[in-house]
């Protein structure tokens, strides 16, 4: 199972940190259209993203609400099937929670992913996800994502406890 280590911000507005993100990167952000469907399960959660050239994936996820850095576990699947026919079939036996509609900015600096974060309907975000090696410790993580969060000028940005599904975000 991957770990990783994720904080998520909330900002005025994205658009002043492209510069400095891809700065960091060492190249330019790349552009990612996601539409994540979450499902309704007992624990963690588990969505159904589908991007805009019509690949997917199956996420589930497992990590605690709270600001800061925490830590994260989770699985990946890559969709090769009818993604239609899978989403109708885990909406049917489980339930839609919420529906996520995004712009993502990717830049990858190092082993770690910065997204800044366009959300439907919620406003503009940055999320830092630094992926753990086997040998990292939580807390090498949270130094990582604490370091990127001050080299990109964010030390006073407002945390996010929750997941964006979780910020009031419709099902349809």
């Amino acid at each position: 199972m991957a770990r990783n280590i994720e904080i998520k911000l909330r900002v005025d507005s994205i658009d002043p940190l492209h510069e400095r993100a891809a700065a960091l990167a060492g190249a330019a952000l790349e552009l990612i259209e996601q539409d994540d469907v979450f499902y309704a399960v007992p624990h963690g959660r588990l969505k159904l993203r589908r991007f805009a050239d019509g690949s997917a994936e199956l996420i589930h996820y497992e990590r605690p609400d709270g600001v800061g850095p925490r830590g994260s576990d989770y699985e990946r699947v890559v969709v090769s099937a009818d993604v239609d026919a899978l989403h109708r079939t885990l909406a049917r036996g489980l339930g839609v929670r919420a529906r996520v509609r995004k712009q993502r900015w990717l830049a990858r600096v190092g082993a770690s992913r910065v997204h800044l974060d366009r959300v439907e309907g919620l406003g503009d975000f940055v999320e830092i996800e630094v992926v753990l090696v086997p040998e990292q410790s939580d807390d090498d993580g949270r130094r990582i994502a604490q370091d990127l969060i001050e080299a990109l000028g964010l030390a006073s940005a407002q945390p996010v406890a929750t997941a964006y599904a979780d910020l009031g975000t419709p099902a349809d």
